[in-house]
Protein backbone atom coordinates (compact mmCIF):
# COMPACT_ATOMS: atom_id res chain seq x y z
CA UNK A 1 0.00 0.00 0.00
CA UNK A 2 1.05 3.67 -0.98
CA UNK A 3 2.12 5.98 1.76
CA UNK A 4 1.03 8.80 2.82
CA UNK A 5 2.75 10.70 0.21
CA UNK A 6 3.09 8.08 -2.52
CA UNK A 7 2.13 8.94 -6.15
CA UNK A 8 -1.50 8.01 -5.10
CA UNK A 9 -1.82 10.40 -2.40
CA UNK A 10 0.13 12.98 -4.20
CA UNK A 11 -2.18 12.88 -7.21
CA UNK A 12 -5.15 13.39 -5.20
CA UNK A 13 -3.56 16.59 -3.75
CA UNK A 14 -2.76 17.73 -7.04
CA UNK A 15 -6.51 17.30 -7.75
CA UNK A 16 -7.46 19.09 -4.63
CA UNK A 17 -5.34 21.72 -5.34
CA UNK A 18 -6.44 22.59 -8.94
CA UNK A 19 -10.35 22.00 -8.73
CA UNK A 20 -10.07 23.96 -5.08
CA UNK A 21 -12.23 26.62 -6.47
CA UNK A 22 -14.81 27.16 -8.89
CA UNK A 23 -13.27 25.29 -11.61
CA UNK A 24 -16.16 23.55 -12.46
CA UNK A 25 -18.40 26.19 -13.08
CA UNK A 26 -15.64 28.19 -15.55
CA UNK A 27 -15.69 25.61 -17.59
CA UNK A 28 -18.74 24.35 -18.19
CA UNK A 29 -19.32 28.21 -20.21
CA UNK A 30 -17.47 26.93 -22.64
CA UNK A 31 -20.26 25.77 -25.44
CA UNK A 32 -17.78 22.23 -25.54
CA UNK A 33 -18.07 21.25 -22.08
CA UNK A 34 -21.46 22.22 -21.96
CA UNK A 35 -22.66 20.37 -24.86
CA UNK A 36 -20.93 16.75 -22.97
CA UNK A 37 -22.64 17.56 -19.87
CA UNK A 38 -26.37 18.55 -21.59
CA UNK A 39 -25.78 15.09 -23.56
CA UNK A 40 -24.63 13.28 -20.53
CA UNK A 41 -27.74 14.13 -19.05
CA UNK A 42 -29.95 13.64 -21.44
CA UNK A 43 -29.07 10.39 -21.36
CA UNK A 44 -29.48 9.29 -18.10
CA UNK A 45 -32.84 11.57 -17.60
CA UNK A 46 -33.79 9.70 -20.77
CA UNK A 47 -33.44 6.23 -19.30
CA UNK A 48 -34.71 6.58 -15.68
CA UNK A 49 -37.65 8.76 -17.43
CA UNK A 50 -39.00 5.71 -18.94
CA UNK A 51 -37.51 3.54 -16.10
CA UNK A 52 -39.60 5.58 -12.73
CA UNK A 53 -41.12 4.61 -9.73
CA UNK A 54 -42.72 6.65 -6.76
CA UNK A 55 -40.82 9.73 -6.41
CA UNK A 56 -37.70 11.41 -8.15
CA UNK A 57 -35.07 9.25 -8.73
CA UNK A 58 -32.27 10.01 -6.57
CA UNK A 59 -29.17 10.46 -8.74
CA UNK A 60 -25.32 11.08 -7.67
CA UNK A 61 -22.95 13.77 -9.79
CA UNK A 62 -19.63 12.24 -8.72
CA UNK A 63 -16.92 15.66 -8.24
CA UNK A 64 -19.98 17.90 -8.40
CA UNK A 65 -17.96 21.07 -7.93
CA UNK A 66 -21.17 23.75 -7.05
CA UNK A 67 -23.31 21.51 -8.16
CA UNK A 68 -24.28 23.34 -11.76
CA UNK A 69 -24.56 19.87 -12.66
CA UNK A 70 -26.93 18.77 -10.02
CA UNK A 71 -29.37 21.82 -10.91
CA UNK A 72 -29.24 20.40 -14.26
CA UNK A 73 -30.46 17.24 -12.97
CA UNK A 74 -33.06 19.10 -10.90
CA UNK A 75 -34.82 20.48 -13.96
CA UNK A 76 -35.46 17.18 -15.76
CA UNK A 77 -37.16 15.98 -12.68
CA UNK A 78 -34.60 13.87 -10.74
CA UNK A 79 -33.05 13.99 -7.25
CA UNK A 80 -29.65 14.91 -7.33
CA UNK A 81 -27.15 14.52 -4.47
CA UNK A 82 -23.91 16.72 -4.66
CA UNK A 83 -20.69 14.62 -3.88
CA UNK A 84 -17.27 16.17 -3.90
CA UNK A 85 -13.84 16.07 -2.33
CA UNK A 86 -13.77 19.92 -1.88
CA UNK A 87 -15.21 21.14 1.30
CA UNK A 88 -15.90 24.15 -0.51
CA UNK A 89 -17.55 22.74 -3.15
CA UNK A 90 -19.97 20.80 -0.90
CA UNK A 91 -21.00 24.25 0.35
CA UNK A 92 -21.48 26.40 -3.01
CA UNK A 93 -24.07 23.16 -3.80
CA UNK A 94 -25.75 23.32 -0.40
CA UNK A 95 -25.73 27.58 -0.98
CA UNK A 96 -28.31 26.07 -4.39
CA UNK A 97 -30.07 24.11 -1.96
CA UNK A 98 -28.92 20.74 -2.77
CA UNK A 99 -27.97 17.98 -0.38
CA UNK A 100 -23.70 17.12 -0.54
CA UNK A 101 -21.67 15.18 0.76
CA UNK A 102 -17.94 14.36 0.92
CA UNK A 103 -16.47 11.95 -1.59
CA UNK A 104 -13.02 10.61 -2.24
CA UNK A 105 -13.92 8.24 -5.46
CA UNK A 106 -10.84 6.72 -5.27
CA UNK A 107 -12.29 4.79 -2.52
CA UNK A 108 -15.67 3.44 -1.91
CA UNK A 109 -18.70 5.50 -2.40
CA UNK A 110 -21.13 6.56 0.76
CA UNK A 111 -23.98 4.95 -0.57
CA UNK A 112 -25.98 1.71 0.60
CA UNK A 113 -26.20 -1.14 -2.39
CA UNK A 114 -29.21 -0.31 -4.44
CA UNK A 115 -29.69 2.95 -3.26
CA UNK A 116 -29.23 4.85 -6.54
CA UNK A 117 -31.21 5.41 -10.04
CA UNK A 118 -28.32 6.78 -11.33
CA UNK A 119 -25.16 8.22 -11.54
CA UNK A 120 -23.12 10.83 -13.12
CA UNK A 121 -19.29 10.46 -13.18
CA UNK A 122 -18.18 13.73 -15.78
CA UNK A 123 -14.44 14.03 -16.59
CA UNK A 124 -13.05 12.17 -13.49
CA UNK A 125 -12.27 8.50 -13.99
CA UNK A 126 -9.19 9.89 -16.04
CA UNK A 127 -8.10 10.97 -13.02
CA UNK A 128 -8.25 7.75 -10.68
CA UNK A 129 -4.94 5.16 -10.25
CA UNK A 130 -7.86 2.61 -9.81
CA UNK A 131 -11.06 3.17 -12.46
CA UNK A 132 -11.70 -0.40 -12.33
CA UNK A 133 -12.77 0.09 -8.40
CA UNK A 134 -15.15 3.07 -9.29
CA UNK A 135 -17.21 1.28 -11.15
CA UNK A 136 -17.44 -1.54 -9.42
CA UNK A 137 -18.50 0.67 -6.66
CA UNK A 138 -21.04 2.33 -9.27
CA UNK A 139 -22.80 -1.41 -9.70
CA UNK A 140 -22.74 -1.58 -5.53
CA UNK A 141 -24.76 1.31 -5.35
CA UNK A 142 -26.84 1.31 -8.21
CA UNK A 143 -30.43 -0.49 -7.77
CA UNK A 144 -31.02 -3.04 -10.67
CA UNK A 145 -32.01 -1.30 -14.14
CA UNK A 146 -29.63 2.28 -12.96
CA UNK A 147 -27.73 3.73 -15.32
CA UNK A 148 -23.94 5.51 -14.57
CA UNK A 149 -23.22 7.73 -17.54
CA UNK A 150 -19.43 8.64 -17.62
CA UNK A 151 -17.84 11.45 -19.76
CA UNK A 152 -14.51 11.50 -20.12
CA UNK A 153 -11.81 12.90 -22.59
CA UNK A 154 -11.05 10.42 -26.03
CA UNK A 155 -7.70 9.55 -25.78
CA UNK A 156 -8.74 8.03 -29.80
CA UNK A 157 -10.15 11.63 -30.75
CA UNK A 158 -10.04 12.28 -34.96
CA UNK A 159 -6.40 14.49 -34.86
CA UNK A 160 -5.11 12.25 -31.95
CA UNK A 161 -5.15 9.38 -34.39
CA UNK A 162 -3.14 10.88 -36.65
CA UNK A 163 -0.86 12.37 -34.39
CA UNK A 164 0.48 9.00 -33.21
CA UNK A 165 0.23 7.87 -36.90
CA UNK A 166 3.49 10.23 -37.56
CA UNK A 167 4.88 9.16 -34.41
CA UNK A 168 3.14 12.46 -32.35
CA UNK A 169 1.73 11.62 -28.79
CA UNK A 170 -1.84 11.92 -28.54
CA UNK A 171 -2.63 15.40 -26.60
CA UNK A 172 -4.26 13.58 -23.38
CA UNK A 173 -1.08 12.07 -22.61
CA UNK A 174 1.42 15.09 -22.93
CA UNK A 175 2.53 15.16 -19.16
CA UNK A 176 3.41 18.75 -19.25
CA UNK A 177 0.52 20.25 -20.17
CA UNK A 178 -1.29 23.22 -17.77
CA UNK A 179 -3.95 20.16 -16.79
CA UNK A 180 -3.81 17.75 -18.68
CA UNK A 181 -1.11 15.90 -16.77
CA UNK A 182 -3.39 15.32 -13.89
CA UNK A 183 -5.23 12.67 -16.35
CA UNK A 184 -3.34 9.13 -15.47
CA UNK A 185 -6.02 6.57 -16.96
CA UNK A 186 -6.94 7.43 -20.72
CA UNK A 187 -9.43 5.75 -22.08
CA UNK A 188 -10.71 4.84 -25.84
CA UNK A 189 -14.45 4.11 -26.60
CA UNK A 190 -13.70 0.27 -26.17
CA UNK A 191 -11.61 0.62 -23.20
CA UNK A 192 -13.99 2.08 -21.52
CA UNK A 193 -16.55 0.15 -22.75
CA UNK A 194 -14.47 -3.27 -21.69
CA UNK A 195 -14.41 -1.87 -18.41
CA UNK A 196 -17.48 -1.29 -17.67
CA UNK A 197 -18.50 -4.78 -18.23
CA UNK A 198 -16.30 -6.37 -15.98
CA UNK A 199 -17.64 -4.57 -13.05
CA UNK A 200 -21.28 -5.97 -14.50
CA UNK A 201 -22.86 -3.09 -15.96
CA UNK A 202 -24.05 -3.33 -19.63
CA UNK A 203 -22.16 -0.68 -22.31
CA UNK A 204 -24.99 1.59 -24.28
CA UNK A 205 -25.50 4.97 -25.83
CA UNK A 206 -22.26 6.15 -26.87
CA UNK A 207 -21.93 9.66 -27.63
CA UNK A 208 -19.48 12.54 -27.80
CA UNK A 209 -19.87 16.32 -27.74
CA UNK A 210 -17.45 17.72 -30.84
CA UNK A 211 -14.94 16.35 -33.38
CA UNK A 212 -12.21 18.77 -32.68
CA UNK A 213 -9.37 19.80 -34.95
CA UNK A 214 -6.44 22.43 -33.25
CA UNK A 215 -4.64 24.50 -35.40
CA UNK A 216 -2.27 27.08 -33.93
CA UNK A 217 -4.86 29.78 -34.77
CA UNK A 218 -7.99 28.23 -32.75
CA UNK A 219 -10.47 25.23 -32.90
CA UNK A 220 -12.54 24.23 -35.45
CA UNK A 221 -15.35 21.86 -33.51
CA UNK A 222 -17.64 19.97 -35.56
CA UNK A 223 -21.43 18.21 -33.71
CA UNK A 224 -21.90 16.78 -37.00
CA UNK A 225 -19.17 14.71 -36.96
CA UNK A 226 -19.16 14.01 -33.54
CA UNK A 227 -23.34 13.06 -34.23
CA UNK A 228 -22.30 10.52 -37.23
CA UNK A 229 -18.70 9.25 -35.43
CA UNK A 230 -18.93 9.21 -31.73
CA UNK A 231 -15.73 7.62 -31.16
CA UNK A 232 -13.77 9.77 -32.76
CA UNK A 233 -15.04 13.04 -30.97
CA UNK A 234 -13.44 14.72 -28.21
CA UNK A 235 -15.23 13.65 -25.06
CA UNK A 236 -16.36 10.17 -24.59
CA UNK A 237 -20.17 9.48 -22.74
CA UNK A 238 -20.96 5.92 -22.50
CA UNK A 239 -23.60 5.02 -20.13
CA UNK A 240 -23.86 1.47 -18.37
CA UNK A 241 -26.92 -0.35 -17.36
CA UNK A 242 -27.11 -2.69 -14.47
CA UNK A 243 -28.68 -5.28 -15.41
CA UNK A 244 -31.94 -6.43 -13.38
CA UNK A 245 -31.59 -9.93 -11.75
CA UNK A 246 -27.54 -9.18 -10.96
CA UNK A 247 -25.96 -9.69 -7.61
Amino acid sequence: MAGANGPQAQALAANRQRYAHDEVAGYLRDPYHRCRLELAIRLLAGHLAADRGPGRPVVADLGAGGGQACALLARHGLHPIACDIVPDARRAARDLGLPAIGLDAGGGLPFRSGALAGILAGEIIEHLFDPERLLRECHRVLRPGGMLVVTTPNLAGLQDRLRFLVGRAPRQVNPFHEYLYLHIRPFTHQLLADGMRRAGLAPRGLASNYVVWRTRFGEVRSRTAARLWPSLGGSLILAGVRPSGTP
